[in-house]
């Protein structure tokens, strides 16, 4: 053995690029080694350990497997019920990709369980009291020298091993050192693949090879070889057996272990097969193993496509290799039970058709779990057939059904309607209902069919939560119920929103942002359009971008669906116009005593101020006066129970404004001449303050 000692020398961890260069070897020549290359390289990585593997010189060039030939199954179904689906053995066109494609990885750190063997290259670098560097390789007896320290002896050792077994070693004659160990070139190791591979033989791959690695490098299993059933021989014992579906179906490779020199890979012949086509995600013939089920099957296959007709499957099984024969069933009862989940047979075929395209379909509406259409049999599918198939009645359903059928005559087209009692036709075995192309089926609910309504009431109520309100239960009713308010509630400020409210609330803004698009836009666009000098373009299209920039704003305004309550008490409140009947999604909100004024808009300092019985006029000029563009007139106050109300300063009367009240001061918007043409424009802007609880400021 060779060695080389360089006192101070840097440890140098090996990064080369490898390839997974695998060769079969032919049987009579099992005992020719393959000579290989050693390239070395430098990098700074110190504490890693890392290898490349020699390559082999033998059959550099990666091999490109051409496809398996047609197996006999494959032409069987060729003629049979799958004719013309052209469906194949599943997973094995996967090994038609070159092997190098999936060799091992290169520059990685060896795992801790690398086990070292003879041709594996490593430099050991120690420091501290003493120095040195060694690069060593492992000899055919597993051996490897060390000045000082002699032979040691390292075959069949994982890599912790090996790192504890020198540690221990140089102990002996040094003390006060550190050490660290880097590979160099990785050894090939020789592999056999054998059984019903598609190029059996004895392979050298990398020491970092897996089973997959091997199978790649073998061509994988030939067509009578099982995908299932692939077995590690090693010590004369099976060290695990792997299945590819696991790989290829989950993407789990926890058994795809690494090789050992001398391991073998034996495929077993493959297992029962099934084929399934049509409608299905991944149309293939699968190998099964173990009790595999008919919903096993369409599992494997990925599911049904979106055309996929679900009401029934067709299959086609051999009996006693003698004969063929039809079975159907309906995939709804096979799902609900289990006793009807046909095991299935080696040379079973599955088809699974699509929705048909013709009229021999009925609708299906109502009170079921899966409306829709279904096809039928023409005077054969029942009304009982067609419930079932879309999952059965719902719990709203009524005893009334509805089937309205149209008939075709030369005096024209004829409607025939019929009432049926569903408890006769679903309970009585005797009488059912026969369905014919075209009828539409209604299963009529219970009227005003709700369980329950579901209403938030959250704040300063007692009892917040979400509560469930029957028909026709009142808001007084339901404050009731949440324990009435807190000391610290403030119930002239009650937030109640509504769904339906918010969504006519937020169609009423579109319509004004439509209303004022069409009005300024295409006026505008006419403006620019008549513009002489470039000043004016440019000023037209200033104007322009204003307009739109305007519109904009109002697009992106979300309504709230608040509505207006008048509330003192909840006795005051019950009985009154204001004590209306809950809806499902009614939100109750009742806010804390509030001690503050908003003011906002055209002032010269928006802001809150603390209340005290002044009227509106006063928190005007606390907020430091009117702005020199406000419109003082149109002044309006946003109440704090969700109302608007102008505000009045005459000698008589001066309107006051109550805790939590919001003071708007509108922008007097006739100094802008596009916005002198909008009707009612401070109207428009209140609206939306109230529907949206925005004050949209334009300058």
């Amino acid at each position: 053995m060779n060695f080389k000692r360089n006192t101070g020398f840097t440890i140098a961890s090996i990064f080369l690029f490898f390839n997974l260069s695998a060769s079969a070897i032919d049987l009579n020549n099992l005992k020719e080694s393959l000579n290989s290359d050693v390239n070395q390289s430098n990098s700074n990585l110190q504490s890693s350990s890392l290898g490349k593997v020699r390559e082999a010189k033998v059959n550099p060039t990666p091999i490109i497997f051409e496809p398996l030939p047609v197996s006999d199954f494959e032409s069987f179904i060729s003629s049979g019920l799958l004719k013309g689906s052209g469906i194949q053995q599943f997973g094995y066109d996967l090994f038609l990709n070159p092997p190098s494609t999936f060799a091992p990885a290169d520059n990685i750190p060896l795992s801790s369980d690398y086990v070292v063997g003879p041709g594996d290259e490593l430099q050991i670098s120690i420091w501290g009291k003493i120095e040195g560097s060694w690069e060593v390789q492992v000899d055919r007896n597993g051996n490897i020298f060390l000045p000082k320290v002699g032979v040691i002896g390292i075959a069949g050792l994982s890599l912790a091993e090996f790192k504890e077994t020198l540690q221990k070693e140089f102990s002996k004659y040094y003390t006060g050192f550190n050490m660290n160990i880097t590979f160099g070139s990785l050894r090939s190791i020789r592999v056999y693949v054998v059984g019903n591979a598609r190029k059996p033989g004895a392979y050298t791959v990398s020491s970092l090879s897996t089973l997959v690695n091997a199978l790649f490098s073998s061509g994988g299993p030939n067509k009578n070889g099982s995908m299932r059933n692939i077995q590690i021989k090693r010590n004369g014992k099976t060290a695990v057996t792997f299945d590819l579906y696991d790989l290829l179906l989950k993407g789990d490779k926890s058994k795809d272990i690494n090789l050992l020199p001398e391991d073998v890979i034996f495929i077993s012949p493959v297992g029962p097969l099934t084929a399934i086509a049509g409608n299905i995600k991944n149309p293939a013939i699968y190998e099964i193993k173990d009790e595999t089920k008919l919903t096993d099957l369409i599992d494997m296959a990925g599911g049904f496509t979106n055309t996929a007709f679900r009401g029934r499957v067709a299959m086609q099984r051999i009996f006693n290799h003698r004969f063929t024969d039809f079975l159907e069933g309906e995939l709804s009862e096979i799902a609900g039970d289990s006793s009807k989940n046909v095991l299935l047979q080696d040379g079973d075929l599955v088809q699974v058709l699509p929705i048909s395209e013709h009229d021999t379909a009925v609708n299906l509406s109502g009170a079921v779990f899966y409306p829709g259409k279904f096809g039928i049999k023409q005077g054969e599918t029942t009304l009982k057939d067609i419930i079932k198939l879309a999952g059965g009645l719902k719990q709203e359903a009524s005893n009334e059904a509805e089937i309205t059928r149209v008939k075709f005559s030369t005096s024209g087209i004829l409607t025939e309607r019929f009432d049926m009692n569903l408890e006769t036709f679903l309970n009585d075995v005797s009488k059912d209902f026969k369905l014919h192309n075209n009828d539409h089926v209604m299963i009529k609910p219970i009227a005003d069919w709700k369980l329950y309504k579901m209403v938030d009431v959250s704040g300063e109520v007692k009892h917040k939560g979400t509560y469930t309100v029957k028909k026709g239960e009142k808001l007084s009713s339901l404050l009731k119920r949440a324990g009435g308010f807190t000391e610290q509630a403030y119930v002239k400020g009650i937030v109640f929103t509504r769904e339906s409210v918010r969504v006519q609330q937020q169609k009423n803004l579109e319509e004004i942002a439509n209303r004022l698009e069409k009005q300024l836009l295409v006026e505008g666009s006419a403006k620019v359009g008549a513009a002489i000098s470039s000043e004016d373009v440019e000023a037209k299209k200033t104007e322009m971008q204003a307009k739109t920039k305007f519109v904009e704003s109002l697009r992106k305004l979300k309504a709230n669906g608040r509505v207006f309550i008048k509330l003192k008490t909840i006795n005051k409140l019950e009985g009154s116009d204001y004590d209306i009947e809950m809806e499902e999604g009614d939100n109750i909100f009742i806010p804390s005593k509030s001690s503050v004024i908003n003011v906002s808009g055209a002032v010269m300092a928006q802001g809150s101020y603390v209340y005290s019985a002044r009227n509106f006029k006063n928190y005007v000029n606390m907020a430091g006066g009117y702005a020199e563009y406000s419109d003082k007139g149109r002044t309006f106050i946003l109440k704090a129970d969700g109302s608007a109300v102008k505000a009045k300063n005459c000698i008589f009367y001066t309107t006051d404004v109550e805790p939590g009240d919001t003071i708007v001061v509108p922008e007097k918007f006739s100094r802008v001449a596009w916005l002198r043409g909008i009707r009612d424009i401070t109207q428009i802007l209140m609206n939306v303050a109230l529907t949206a609880g925005v004050v949209i400021k334009l300058f």
